[in-house]
């Protein structure tokens, strides 16, 4: 996936969906959640046989939409279940390569000492 928008929000919808939608379709599904699809954050839904991921977001002049089937392999969804997870940009960037996202851990930013 090209670059994640910096301090974007991301979501995962942890039951699969239909995976005929769209954009539009994808952001009626945010919005029947009570969240807003157009606040630049990033909505991440996945197919029923997790073989395929679907990203959408707002980016300020247009509903975007990033898609991606994997050949050979599965990506790592979190439970199915109700609800939805929050993700950091770099477990996003694992799961949309196939990689075991739950080991990614969001680097935490350290305060600058001073010199002295």
């Amino acid at each position: 996936m090209g670059m994640i928008p910096t301090g974007a929000k991301v979501y995962v919808a942890t039951r699969p969906v239909d995976f005929r939608k769209g954009p539009d379709g994808l952001a009626a599904l945010v919005r029947d959640t009570g969240a807003d699809p157009f606040s630049g954050a990033l909505y991440v839904f996945r197919a029923k046989r997790a073989d395929r991921v679907k990203i959408v977001w707002w980016d300020g002049s247009g509903l975007c939409l990033f898609a991606k089937r994997l050949d050979e392999d599965k990506f790592r969804w979190p439970r199915v279940e109700n609800g939805v997870i929050r993700l950091a940009a770099p477990q996003l960037m694992a799961l949309v390569e196939g990689m075991d996202w739950t080991r990614v851990r969001a680097e935490r930013r350290r305060r600058p000492t001073s010199a002295g």
